[in-house]
């Protein structure tokens, strides 16, 4: 008896020590891992969310760039951390639910909260140089097999994702070509390295801006006007049956770190992340869409990108387990 009084005493007190830890986080700076290279999509909105953050935190959040294996390593990273409130990451929410599918990384969505800021669409564009003149022409080179180079960030990238999207929707095949991150995979269009690119839109468009690269297309049901650019034709004018799903970004805190932490992160989220005129701005000038969504809701409107990057996956030959084992019925 007297045992289990102490061993509830310790219980207590760890109970204690946790909520009083949650009370006053955060105490120290947080460190936000980016697991992919500096300048990408990811990189780019999380330095901005960051920002943001810092002043209704009343901490310091440290962007730290840890690139590796499709985003699987610094995804680890923070999974592997001390669930104590101060290791995050971040990036497409469809990549950190399809991890598992490839065996990169053994975990699912519902191991994470998400904290999404952004939804952004895919461009598929090449060099201006190229005979490829239009969305029309790369979907002819695609299908004649010639190898058309393609550079993305990686297998379960979201340019890897559009691109396979893409062939099953059209047919035909292309060479992937990988980079160290999306930026990296735009420059290779633009030195000529590769024929195209199909990245994010804020990763291409400086580029697009200065007429360095040429857009064909926009994976999306609608076309794009972006400012100092002009109109980007959607994908359905030429495969009008194409069914897009938006890629959502954000931060993601594993689950596990104390329900006050949460509580108070999804406050701020909703309060004044909603009501960032830096993320406004930015994705206002970057050709997306500010999205800013955390709980169950967040949960709910990546679900759709995950059961179709997942099975995308599956079909292409890139995974080591089907998504129903995994849970992820087909879409």
């Amino acid at each position: 008896m007297k045992f289990k009084t102490l061993l509830g005493g310790a219980f207590a007190a760890a109970l204690l020590s946790s909520s009083a830890l949650a009370e006053g986080w955060p105490e120290k700076p947080i460190t936000l891992i980016v697991p992919w290279g500096a300048g990408g999509a990811t990189d780019q909105v999380t330095r901005v969310a960051a920002g943001a953050l810092e002043g209704p935190l009343g901490q310091k959040v440290v962007v730290v760039n840890q690139p590796g294996a499709s985003g699987s390593i610094g995804s680890k990273a923070a999974l592997d951390a001390e669930k104590d409130g101060y290791t995050w990451t971040a990036g497409a929410a469809k990549d950190l639910g399809t991890y598992a599918v490839t065996g990169k990384l053994d975990t699912s969505i519902k191991d994470w909260h998400l904290f999404l800021n952004s939804a952004l669409v895919n461009v598929i564009s090449v060099n201006p140089d190229s005979d490829i003149k239009d969305m029309a022409g790369f979907l002819a080179a695609l299908k004649a097999g010639n190898g058309t180079a393609v550079g993305t960030s990686g297998v379960n990238s979201a340019g890897h994702s559009a691109m396979e999207a893409l062939v099953k929707a059209s047919g035909g095949g292309y060479k992937h070509v990988t980079y160290d991150g999306g930026a990296k995979a735009v420059l290779s269009t633009v030195s000529g390295e590769t024929q195209a690119t199909s990245q994010l839109i804020t990763e291409q468009i400086e580029m697009l801006k200065a007429g360095r690269l040429r857009p064909l297309a926009v994976l999306a049901d609608a076309p794009i006007e972006v400012p100092g650019l002009g109109t980007i034709p959607a994908i359905t004018d030429v495969l009008p049956d194409f069914k897009p799903t938006p890629i959502y970004f954000g931060i993601f805190v594993p689950k596990g770190v104390p329900d006050e932490v949460v509580a108070k992160l999804e406050s701020v989220w909703m309060k004044d992340i909603a009501k960032s005129d830096a993320l406004m701005e930015y994705t206002t000038n970057k050709g997306s869409v500010m999205t800013v969504h955390a709980g169950d809701d967040a949960q709910d409107r990546v679900w759709a990108s995950i059961q179709s990057n997942a099975w995308l996956l599956h079909e292409g030959g890139k995974s080591v387990k089907s998504p129903d084992e995994l849970g992820i019925p087909r879409p």
